[in-house]
């Protein structure tokens, strides 16, 4: 059994979200946006229906659940609506604005007593997944340290336009790419709850006199006179109440030419270490065996990438439709947020802070 999918928006992400539909096995059913060009060029390209407005999406019985891909201000609103409306909901990150937003999606979630699942994609690539293994095999031990790198040469996205404003979107790129790295080290390390903060932000690149240079964009040409007043980069310091600690740092636009430092965690255990390249074609392992130093490569095959991540996603999604199986759930996404808002308290204050929930 397959549910009947309809996407909120007709953006880049909601394209990608139709392929993983396509190659998960499911059916998609249509694109709902209110630029009606966008919703038909979609809808066309993907042999669907098109919407401009939602409640003509959710009055279509087809349509049994619900991919949320739209700008941040709209998750909650959307996702709020699609539950009332008896769907089940995929929600991409960031899960929206704020906690109290996220309290408000899980309790839709349990008046309507349907799926919700957060989009946080990265546990679904193939290096994770094959980490989480040697993981729960007791191949690192306890986990003290734990270190996340995603950064971007050349990836403002859609600078002047709602990525970059703070307003639409809820921060920069600690909201942007800032979950996937909180997520995925929670994710790994058995999630232990993060208790105070230290973070720092900048903002470099969306004005004059280093204004960017662009060449392309996944999502749209920059807008040169619109807003810029989001984070283009970020440092942090999570501690938590396991007495694990996790670095991340996140760039938009960090000069480097891809690749030069992978988008990767690196875990440091007392029986070994680990590190990987999100999407890259190996697991390391750094361990002792009988008194000798061992280093165990885990290959991961040349046929995974970014789009297998979301296949494996929507595969998860309509297994829980069906009511078996698991994914990231509206919890897991509101403790995410709440890392993400004292990481900005820390940086406003330029002190450490705790999170609240």
């Amino acid at each position: 059994m397959t549910c009947g999918i309809g996407i909120l928006g007709a953006g880049a992400i909601a394209r990608v979200h139709a392929q993983g539909i396509a190659d998960a096995g499911g059916q998609l059913v249509g694109f709902c946006d209110p630029d009606e060009a966008k919703a038909v060029d979609a809808a066309t390209s993907f042999g669907a229906k098109s919407w401009t407005q939602r409640d003509e999406m959710f009055s279509c019985d087809e349509v049994t659940a619900v991919v949320v891909a739209v700008p941040n201000v709209l998750h909650a609103p959307l996702a709020i609506a699609a539950l009332d409306a008896g769907r089940h909901v995929l929600l991409e990150k960031p899960m929206a604005m704020n906690v109290a937003e996220c309290a408000e999606i899980v309790a839709a979630r349990d008046r309507a007593q349907r799926v919700l699942q957060v989009g946080f994609v990265c546990r679904f690539a193939a290096t994770v997944q094959a980490a989480r293994r040697h993981i729960e095999a007791g191949r690192l031990g306890k986990i003290y340290h734990a270190r996340a790198v995603m950064l971007r040469r050349q990836g403002i996205p859609g600078l002047g336009r709602w990525f970059t404003n703070r307003e639409q979107s809820g921060g920069g790129v600690m909201i942007d790419l800032g979950p996937h790295l909180v997520d995925l080290v929670l994710h790994l390390c058995d999630r232990p709850a993060v208790r105070r903060v230290s973070a720092s932000t900048s903002s470099l690149f969306g004005k004059p006199p280093h204004g960017y240079r662009f060449t392309e964009m996944w999502s749209g040409p920059p807008n040169l006179d619109g807003l810029f007043d989001v984070d283009d980069g970020a440092t942090a310091m999570l501690r938590c109440e396991s007495g694990l600690t996790i670095s991340l740092e996140t760039s938009w636009a960090s000069h480097l030419p891809d690749g030069t430092i992978g988008d990767g965690v690196t875990l440091f255990g007392e029986a070994g270490a680990m590190h990987f390249d999100i999407w890259g074609n190996k697991v390391l392992i750094g361990t002792q065996l009988d008194g000798e130093i061992v280093d165990v490569s885990h290959p991961i095959p040349s046929t995974e990438g970014w789009g297998t991540a979301f296949r494996r996603e929507h595969e998860a999604f309509q297994s829980q439709c069906c009511d078996v199986g698991s994914g990231p759930t509206g919890e897991e996404g509101m403790a995410v947020q709440g890392v993400l808002a004292a990481m900005y308290r820390s940086a406003t204050a330029g002190e450490e802070v705790a999170v609240t929930a």
